[in-house]
């Protein structure tokens, strides 16, 4: 009896110094772990925690960590991308801003200061303020509805929508001005309707950024396309011209805030860079998407896709 009770105690002992020692091993490595973070929080670095261990509960931890690691450092970088991209939109929106301003303060100093300006001088004068500030009332509203748009405030209501109107009234609204650029006109809209589950206002707001667009961008090829078709999944817009185009290496980049084609602002590609930026998120809001595909005086061509509607 006495040789059993021992046996016990010495066995319970036995599991009693094993467990000490697991915990104390279990204490290290959860020191080496909070070590290990700290060390990769401090450095900003994308290295992971690294432990070598066979306890299941410990190593189920170092995934979802590890796994949280990597969420920070997408979130970080998404966030160095959003800064980076305000503060290149801000010094665009200063320039664009304080162009035509400068111009107005210039017309304006002359008005006041000169009077040896004949009557037909001053009216050159005023119709240059009176452009410069519509410029300046354009850019501010498109900053604002950009600023809507990716807020979230601004919520489409959807309505069918005949998309076969909405491209010919949008068309028919430029037919003076594509003629006064000499452009011929190729429309390809199905007689019988075609209805998409939209909002009639986004949709002529989109139509008509990239037909102006094609206009401003693409006159020289004197001819401006727009199709419409319905496929089996997908009505698909296209708005095509055989101008100019936009090289491949930026053609990611044109639906970026505030990108102008060119860095430089020169004459050829003016303008907010706003315009093509809101009307990708007009066409997500409306849960398409929006692509561009260009090859120089041969076709340029953005290419607007949403989901058919059955009726």
């Amino acid at each position: 009896m006495i040789l059993l009770l021992s046996l016990i105690i010495l066995i319970l002992a036995v599991l009693l110094a094993m467990q000490l020692m697991k915990n104390r091993n279990r204490s290290r490595q959860l020191t080496e772990i909070h070590q290990a973070v700290n060390a990769i929080k401090d450095a900003g670095s994308l290295e992971r925690v690294l432990l070598f261990t066979d306890d299941i509960q410990l190593q189920r931890l170092l995934v979802d960590m590890n796994r949280l690691i990597e969420d920070t450092h997408q979130v970080d970088a998404r966030q160095r991308e959003l800064e980076s991209s305000m503060r290149k939109m801000l010094s665009n929106i200063s320039h664009d801003l304080k162009t035509p301003l400068t111009v107005v303060l210039g017309s304006t100093e002359t008005l006041i200061q000169d009077g040896r300006l004949s009557g037909e001088e001053k009216d050159k004068l005023l119709h240059k303020v009176h452009s410069k500030a519509a410029e300046v009332l354009e850019l501010i509203n498109k900053f604002f509805d950009l600023a809507r748009l990716e807020s979230g405030d601004k919520q489409l209501q959807l309505t069918p929508v005949n998309a076969g109107e909405v491209c010919r009234k949008n068309i028919l609204s430029f037919y003076d001005l594509i003629l006064s650029k000499g452009m011929e006109v190729s429309i390809e809209i199905p007689d019988s309707p075609v209805f998409l589950l939209s909002n009639e206002e986004a949709l002529d707001r989109i139509l008509n950024n990239l037909i102006s667009n094609a206009i401003r961008y693409g006159s020289e090829g004197k001819i401006l396309g727009l199709s419409l078709r319905a496929e089996e999944s997908e009505v698909v817009i296209e708005v095509w011209d055989r101008g100019k185009g936009i090289h491949e290496i930026h053609q990611d980049k044109v639906f970026e805030r505030m990108y102008t084609l060119e860095d430089s602002r020169n004459k050829f590609y003016q303008g907010s860079g706003l315009g093509l930026t809101i009307t990708k998120r007009l066409v997500e809001q409306l849960s398409g998407r929006i692509t561009l595909s260009s090859k120089p005086h041969v076709r340029t061509t953005f290419t607007v896709r949403f989901p058919r509607m059955r009726v």
